[in-house]
């Protein structure tokens, strides 16, 4: 077992990756929070939804940057090997013939931190998210 010394949570795997020191007034509080290698691509996420959804509200929600209008559009958040992309359920499944390359979860898109950024598919699913994922 290994035990955080910031949060003192313990856990089965050394140096396991958590949120101990949980950002929760901004999305650049979160970002800056983050990797200093990730924070250019956290930006660069950030700065994509952004520019597709700019009336929506930003938001920390499940501990991760969350962009919302009358409920959650999408989020993203950072680990250690890649950026989670999470448009929902539908989406992954909408998405699925341009998510083969890609590990996907039910709701969840996996963007290697060793490859480049898909940009224009983060822009398509965020678009899809605005008009969808609306009350």
């Amino acid at each position: 077992m290994w035990k955080c010394p910031n949060c003192g949570r313990e856990f089965q795997h050394q140096e396991q990756s958590h949120y101990c020191n949980r950002p929760t007034e901004s999305i650049e509080a979160y970002i800056e929070a983050q990797d200093e290698k990730l924070q250019p691509r956290l930006r660069e996420v950030y700065a994509l939804i952004r520019q597709v959804l700019p009336e929506a509200k930003e938001k920390i929600s499940w501990q991760m940057p969350t962009f919302w209008q009358g409920r959650n559009l999408i989020h993203f958040a950072a680990f250690k090997k890649h950026i989670g992309l999470f448009p929902g359920g539908e989406a992954t499944g909408v998405f699925a013939d341009k998510l083969k390359d890609y590990k996907t979860s039910k709701g969840g898109i996996q963007l290697p931190n060793d490859k480049p950024l898909p940009v224009e598919l983060i822009v398509e699913i965020a678009k899809w998210c605005g008009v969808n994922n609306r009350l």
